[in-house]
C-alpha cells in the first residue's frame, strides 16, 4: 500500500486521551515559565529576532528545499512542513541547560514561540504546504480550517500554558515540589504518543522506515544547523548560537501528531515523519548537548 493512502485510526475515546496528554505536556512546560520571561526579550533583542526568523522563515524554506531534492511521497512531505511549523520542543530548555548555553534566551524564545503557535502553526502550514509538488489533490481531500486548528491549539497549548504560569506565579513553592514528577510523567506521555503513532500501522509503515530515517536525519541536521549558522551570520555570542540550534532543531511533534489525527485522518506518511522526528531530534539534541557541554565557554554579551 502507498504511504499516502495509509491511515492511522483513533476512536473518539482514544483522541480524548491524546488531547488530555497533550494538555498535560504543555502544563509541565509552563511550570518553568514565568510572566517575566517574556520581558527578557530586551536582554537579547537580536538573538530573539534571529530565533523567530529561523523558526518561521528560514527553516520552512530549507524544508521545501529538502523536499524538492529528495522528492518524498506527498504525505511525508506534508509531515515535514508541519513539523517545521510546530513550536520548539518541551525538551529545549533542558538541552540548553545541559549544554551550558543561554538558558534565559531559550526560555524567552520558548514562551514567545509556544504562544504564537496558535496563529503561526496553522497559518504557516497552510501557506508553506501549497508549495509541495503534487500536494493539491491530497490537501483538497481534507477539510483544513485555520480557525479549527487555531482553536485546538488554544485548548491544547495556550490554556494549559497560562494555567501553569499562573500556578507557578501564585504557588511557587508547591510548583517546586511537583515540577520534577510532573515533567517525568510528561516525558513518558510524550514517548507513549509517539509509540501509538508508530504502532498503529507498523506492518505497513515499516516499509518506509528506512527512507523516513534518512530524510528525518537530513531534515533535523538542517534544523540544528540553520539556527546555529544564522546566529553566526548575525555575529551573535557563541552560547546564543548554540541555543538557537536547539530552538530550531527540536520540535514539539506530539502537537503535530495530534493535528494529524484530528485534521488529516491519521495520514500515515505525515504521522511517520512526525513520530520519528520526535524520537530522532532528542537523540541528536542530547548528543549535541553532551558535545557542547565538554567544550563549554564563558558567557558573552551580544553587541
Amino acid at each position: 500500500m502507498n504511504v499516502d493512502d495509509l491511515k492511522l485510526h483513533f476512536n473518539p475515546d482514544q483522541m480524548r486521551v491524546l488531547n488530555l496528554a497533550m494538555a498535560f505536556l504543555m502544563f509541565s512546560v509552563a511550570l518553568d515559565v514565568k510572566p517575566g520571561d517574556f520581558r527578557k526579550v530586551v536582554q537579547f533583542p537580536r538573538s530573539v529576532a534571529a530565533g523567530i526568523i529561523v523558526q518561521y522563515l528560514l527553516f520552512p524554506l530549507l524544508t521545501l528545499g529538502i523536499i524538492y531534492l529528495f522528492q518524498p511521497p506527498v504525505s511525508m512531505a506534508m509531515g515535514m512542513v508541519l513539523v517545521s511549523m510546530c513550536p520548539s520542543g518541551n525538551m529545549t530548555n533542558f538541552l540548553v541547560h545541559f549544554a551550558r548555553a543561554n538558558v534565559a534566551l531559550s526560555v524567552t524564545l520558548n514562551a514567545i514561540i509556544i504562544l504564537s503557535a496558535t496563529v503561526i502553526t496553522p497559518a504557516g502550514f497552510l501557506f508553506w504546504s501549497r508549495y509541495i509538488p503534487g500536494s493539491e489533490t491530497l490537501r483538497q481531500s481534507f477539510e483544513i480550517s485555520f480557525v479549527d486548528m487555531a482553536l485546538i491549539i488554544v485548548q491544547l497549548i495556550v490554556a494549559p500554558l497560562l494555567f501553569g504560569m499562573w500556578l507557578n506565579g501564585r504557588f511557587s513553592s508547591f510548583v517546586g515540589r511537583i515540577r520534577p514528577w510532573v515533567q517525568r510523567i510528561a516525558l513518558l506521555i510524550f514517548f507513549s504518543i509517539l509509540l501509538l503513532a508508530l504502532l498503529g500501522n507498523f506492518d505497513n509503515l515499516i516499509n518506509y522506515l528506512g527512507f523516513a530515517f534518512v530524510i528525518v536525519a537530513v531534515h533535523n541536521v538542517v534544523g540544528l544547523g540553520s539556527g546555529y549558522f544564522l546566529g553566526r551570520a548575525a555575529r551573535l555570542p557563541e552560547l546564543d548560537c548554540r541555543t538557537l540550534a536547539f530552538e530550531s532543531g527540536v520540535h514539539n511533534t506530539a502537537l503535530g501528531l495530534l493535528l494529524i489525527f484530528r485534521f488529516f485522518d491519521g495520514l500515515g506518511g505525515m504521522a511517520l515523519i512526525a513520530a520519528w522526528w520526535g524520537i530522532w531530534d532528542l537523540v541528536t539534541g542530547m548528543g549535541l548537548a553532551a558535545w557542547w557541554k565538554r567544550s563549554a565557554i564563558e558567557p558573552q554579551t551580544a553587541v
